[in-house]
């Protein structure tokens, strides 16, 4: 099995699968974290949880808020950042600004989506997103529904 281009060389960390199911995504981006030496450990074991994470900005710059990553076990207890505490996107200018105004004039927020490494370096994939309604999600689920039930009779159909 390949992977697609621009998937290479990318190790996944995490991913907010319930983002999808929530929002709807209009665009999406990467972005750099500010990070501490032990939050790099913890995220090397998958400890991390999206939860109720979305990103704020405030005086031009984005902050990832509401996502916890675990404190890493052999960490001096002096040593050890809060879990919850809000994390610094690295971001050129231009595209925070853009983000904000788009989150601010459409109504949409900004959510993270997946984390990964990239080069020894974590990244982090946020969205512009609409959060769907409860019709929206019915009808996606309906959707899921009907395509299994088609995949399922066209499996026994090319038995």
């Amino acid at each position: 099995m390949s992977e697609k281009p621009e998937a290479a060389g990318r190790k996944p960390i995490a991913e907010n699968r319930n983002a999808r199911r929530l929002y709807e995504f209009t665009e999406t981006l990467e972005a750099g974290l500010a990070l501490q030496g032990s939050e790099v450990k913890s995220l090397r074991d998958g400890r991390v949880s999206f939860k109720d994470g979305y990103v704020d900005v405030r005086n031009g710059e984005a902050f990832l808020v509401g996502v916890h990553i675990a404190p890493y076990e052999k960490t001096s207890l002096f040593d050890r950042p809060d879990p919850e505490r809000p994390r610094k996107l690295l971001l050129h200018r231009r595209e925070i600004d853009r983000l904000q105004a788009k989150a601010e004039q459409k109504g949409l927020t900004i959510i993270p989506v997946r984390l990964y490494f990239t080069r020894g370096r974590v990244k982090l994939e946020i969205a512009l997103a609409k959060g769907k309604k409860v019709h929206d999600r019915r009808d996606d689920l309906k959707q899921k529904d009907i395509a299994r039930d088609t995949a399922r009779q066209l499996a026994q159909y090319n038995k």
